[in-house]
Formats: C-alpha cells, structure tokens, sequence
C-alpha cells in the first residue's frame, strides 16, 4: 500500500478477521497488516468529523490488565467507548491482586469465565507466552495487550499506522530499533511488522547486555533483511530515517546493578538531533525516563506522542475488526 486508505475495508478485508484472536505479529500478512491501518485511517478520520460511532453497540470488551499500565489500556478502553461498546475491567499487579488471582486460580480458568461475559477480551500479562494460554481459554477473540518480554503486537499496530502517516509509506526506509532490545516486546514486534515490507535496512543499537534475542534477529535475516547491530546511538542517529527509542526496563532485572550500569548509556538529546537524516522521525512507545531528553521534543520529527494519540483509531480498527463490527 503506497498511500495509506481512508476508506471502509471491503467485505472480503473484514472477513479475514472476524473471530480471530491478536497474539503476534507473524500472524498476519502485509496485506492484512495494511487492513488495520486503512481500518484506523477510516475510524479516525470519522473521530475528526466528531462522528458518533454505534459500530460496537451492544458489546462487551474485558480490559484484563495484570501489569502495570496507562496507554494500552486507556487507549483500548476509549477505542472501544468511541466505537459505542461498553468496558468490564480488572486491573491489577502482582502483591496486590483484588481478584481471582490472589486466590490462586489460574489464568486458564479465569479466562474460561471471563469469557462468558463478554464479546472480545484484551489482556496484558507479566508472563512471557501467556498470550497462548489466554488464547486457548477463551472461545471469543482475545486480543494480546502484552506479554511479559515476549509480544506486543497492538502497539506495532499503531506504530506502523504512525509511520504511514509520518513518513507516508513504511517502504524504503531504514530503521534504528534502539535502548532494551532484549526485554522490550514493543520491538520484538515492530521488527516482525516492518520485515514484511521492503525496507532498506534495519539497525539495533544496543548495550552489550541488551542485544535483540538472536532468535528474532536470525529470523529476520532470514527474510533478506539486512540487519547491523551496534552498540552506538550515534551511528543509529546519522543512517536511520525512523528511530524507535525504548527505555531499559527497570521491571525485567533481576539484578540491580546491571541496570544501574546501562540505564545511562543510550540517551538521545539535541547532539542526535543535529545528527539526523533530513526528515527522520523519531518514535518512543512510552513511557520514558530518561532515555529521550526533553528538549527533543521541539523537534518536528518528535512524533512519539502523536504515536501514542494514534492508539485509538489504530484499537478501534483491532477490536472493530476481529469482532466483525466494521459499519
């Protein structure tokens, strides 16, 4: 898709998505891929024009979130309120649980319940592969809203969705994945959606003991992908025409000195800035500590809260989609 959508998708589009679940990327084709975000492009176009949506009237979606979080779950729960739907959550971390899970029954069973009540679930868990497990529970759609180090395959959704509308395709560029490529699920996704398309080149800037898990990277070299890693954020600020910032994930250490060590290593300031491609944007998935200094984002190409506004359409397509509600 060259230019990006802004139409309904066809009957034939939306019937490759109708009671699927949304565990990983690899899941999907380009074609499909580029579904949701013509899908997205349609919804937030009819946001806009203030349009009030009943695509979703009637329906339920469990907001299922065993781990901390603001923006996937916010943004799913407004994505499904602005598609006319209404919202079950359970929100809740470890040590603290309010629910079934403090006592003891597992995450199979809740889900079996949970899906009696409701037409679509989106659940986040601290568990690497629990999207399976959620999956094979639960007889209506199940939507992966994280898990663990493993996937996040919404939030490379909306990525794609913004690098459209950035950058205006997805092809033809080179990207830099940067900071905690080891534990950070939002680009072991991204990596799998951008690999589909013919981009020129991929670059993962790194701590040394941060490095993209080498099944993933021989996975994509695998593809004809050509992949430089590199343990430089300058090298990643002058090649690339879209840099993917994350921070180092605090929660996935079990040792404290070894994220006192790299926590510092890889900030991005005004020194990156005047290093950039002319039009390179940069994007963050939120949220960050230090790894991006403020002064970045008077930069045009500074998209990373236009990135995280773009969740919503980019949810409402997902949700809309997989419950056949597209109107």
């Amino acid at each position: 898709m060259s230019v990006l959508q802004k139409t309904k998708p066809s009957n034939e589009q939306m019937a490759k998505f109708i009671g699927k679940d949304v565990l990983d990327i690899a899941q999907f084709t380009k074609e499909e891929l580029d579904t949701i975000c013509q899908t997205a492009a349609y919804y937030e176009e009819a946001l806009d024009a203030k349009k009030i949506l009943h695509d979703m009237e009637g329906k339920i979606m469990a907001s299922l979130f065993f781990e901390p979080s603001t923006r996937t779950r916010l943004s799913f729960e407004a994505a499904m309120l602005r598609l006319g739907g209404s919202v079950i959550t359970v929100s809740e971390a470890a040590g603290a649980q309010t629910s079934s899970a403090a006592k003891g029954e597992t995450l199979h069973d809740a889900i079996k319940v949970i899906d009696l009540y409701c037409d679509v679930i989106v659940c986040r868990s601290p568990i690497k592969g629990s999207r399976f497990e959620s999956s094979a529970a639960a007889d209506i759609p199940v939507v992966n809203g994280g898990d663990g180090a493993g996937q996040h395959p919404t939030q490379a959704l909306l990525d794609l969705y913004t690098i459209y509308k950035e950058k205006g395709s997805i092809d033809g560029l080179t990207y830099a994945l940067i900071g905690d490529l080891k534990n950070g699920r939002t680009v072991h996704s991204l990596i799998d959606a951008v690999s589909m398309y013919d981009i020129k080149k991929v670059i993962l800037a790194s701590p040394q003991e941060l490095m993209m898990p080498e099944d993933i990277v021989a996975n994509i070299r695998a593809k004809g992908i050509e992949i430089e890693e590199c343990h430089d954020l300058n090298y990643a600020a002058q090649n690339a025409d879209v840099l993917y910032m994350t921070r180092i994930q605090r929660e996935r250490f079990q040792d404290p000195e070894t994220y006192e060590k790299v926590k510092d290593l890889f900030v991005m300031d005004n020194s990156h800035v005047k290093m950039f491609r002319e039009g390179a944007i940069v994007l963050h998935p939120l949220p960050r500590v230090n790894e991006i200094a403020v002064e970045v984002d008077e930069y045009s190409g500074a998209a990373y809260f236009r990135q995280a506004g773009n969740g919503v359409p980019a949810r409402m397509a997902i949700l809309a989609l997989v419950t056949g509600s597209v109107k």
